[in-house]
Order: C-alpha cells, then sequence, then structure tokens
C-alpha cells in the first residue's frame, strides 16, 4: 500500500487539470463539429447532404454496382481502425504488466513521479479506456455501414425506370443510416486522435496539455479550415 499512500505528492493539481482539460476537450470539439452553426458548417455537415443526395440518385440507377463498391470501401475503413485499436489495446494491456521498464526509463529521464509504478499504470490505463471507446464506435459505424446497405438492396427496381416516393423514402432512411454511421466514424477517429495526445501524459501534465492543444488545432483545421471543405465550399 505505499505505492498508494504517496499517490497524491504525484497526481498533482497539474496533473487533474491537465487530463480533465484533454476529456473536456475531446467532449467539446466533437459537439462543436457535429454542431457547428449553420453560417461555418464543419467537413462532417457538409458530407451529410451529399450523403444524402448520392441515396437519391442511386434510386435512378439501374445497375447499382457502383454504389455497393463505394459502400464496400465506406465499410473497410471502420474494419481497419476497429483492428488496430485492438492491437493497441492489447498492447496497452501488456505495457501495464512491464511497467518496471517505463519506472527505469523514467528514472534515467528524471520525469516526475517516475518512482511509482501505479501513477504510470494510471496513465496507460487513460489511453487505454479511450482507445476502447475509438473500438466501440468504429464496430457500431461497420454495422450501420450494414445496416445501410441492406436498406439499399430493398430499393426496388421498377420496369421502364422511373422513382416513387416509395423509393425516395427507402433512399432517405438509407441516406440517414450512411450519415449516422459516418459520424461514428469520425467520432472514433477523434477518439484515436485524443489517445495519442493522452499518451503525452507520460511526459508530465504539461506535456499532456501541449499535445490536447495540438490535437484540437489539427482537428479544427481539417473540419473548419482545410483545403477540402473550401473544395466542397467552391461554387461553380
Amino acid at each position: 500500500m505505499p505505492e498508494f499512500a504517496n499517490l497524491s505528492n504525484f497526481f498533482t493539481l497539474r496533473d487533474a487539470l491537465a487530463a480533465g482539460f484533454l476529456l473536456l476537450s475531446w467532449a467539446v470539439s466533437g459537439y462543436l463539429i457535429e454542431h457547428a452553426p449553420k453560417h461555418r458548417p464543419s467537413m462532417h455537415m457538409l458530407m451529410q447532404s451529399y450523403r444524402l443526395s448520392w441515396m437519391q440518385e442511386m434510386c435512378r440507377r439501374d445497375v447499382r454496382i457502383f454504389d455497393t463498391n463505394i459502400l464496400s470501401t465506406l465499410r473497410q475503413g471502420p474494419s481497419f481502425f476497429g483492428s488496430a485499436c485492438m492491437i493497441a489495446i492489447g498492447g496497452g494491456l501488456a505495457l501495464l504488466g512491464q511497467t518496471d521498464r517505463l519506472v527505469s526509463v523514467a528514472q534515467d529521464l528524471n520525469v516526475e513521479g517516475a518512482s511509482l509504478r501505479v501513477v504510470w499504470e494510471a496513465k496507460i490505463l487513460l489511453v487505454i479506456v479511450i482507445l476502447a471507446s475509438a473500438f466501440l464506435k468504429f464496430v457500431w459505424s461497420h454495422r450501420l455501414f450494414g445496416y445501410c446497405a441492406v436498406v439499399m438492396a430493398s430499393v426496388p427496381n421498377l420496369d421502364g425506370g422511373g422513382v416513387t416516393e416509395d423509393m425516395n423514402e427507402i433512399a432517405r432512411k438509407a441516406g440517414y443510416l450512411n450519415i449516422y454511421a459516418a459520424r461514428s466514424f469520425n467520432r472514433g477517429l477523434r477518439a484515436v486522435y485524443f489517445a495519442l495526445a493522452g499518451l503525452s501524459w507520460l511526459l508530465g501534465p504539461e506535456a499532456l496539455v501541449i499535445a490536447t492543444v495540438f490535437t484540437l488545432f489539427t482537428l479544427y483545421r481539417r473540419e473548419f479550415n482545410s483545403q477540402s471543405r473550401a473544395v466542397v465550399l467552391a461554387r461553380r
């Protein structure tokens, strides 16, 4: 119990504030990206209308192999990142059993609190928890893309072409399933970003704050100030 008795000497107010800043930034950034103001929509919001338009156009195609190929490609993203998260979580759990090596490295670097194994275990557990959240988001995204595929397959082909109101309604449902799948995928990606930032806590609370700020800047640029966003907004 001596490690836990001295734990408060090493998990300082700075550690608590830095970890809180990371978790708060994760939650707030996700909310702002998904609920951005209409006068400045995020890339995530801009793509929603295109996903709905895609499903409406799908109704007008007699041969829909093109659409199924795109959906299959989209499903590969959650599958890949979900597998990567599982590997990373396994590596983190294995690292929990090798914290003595981390302690020796940290002592060589004169890192604060280097002598306590429980300090390193807590910091690694934070990263594992965030990665676990990302994994669950990727799994759900993969399933939602599957649901979208089933709904797409239920859209009938009419003899002589044409689109009915029922077909448009089914396509609209498929479009929203596609949007929800993409939303879960993006949430998983953001969790991975903040998990990587959480690794910097091993170097101290100051490093964690700097990494979190850098992650926020990266998310802002990609969602609100990227070249790809400018292309989507560009008028002919």
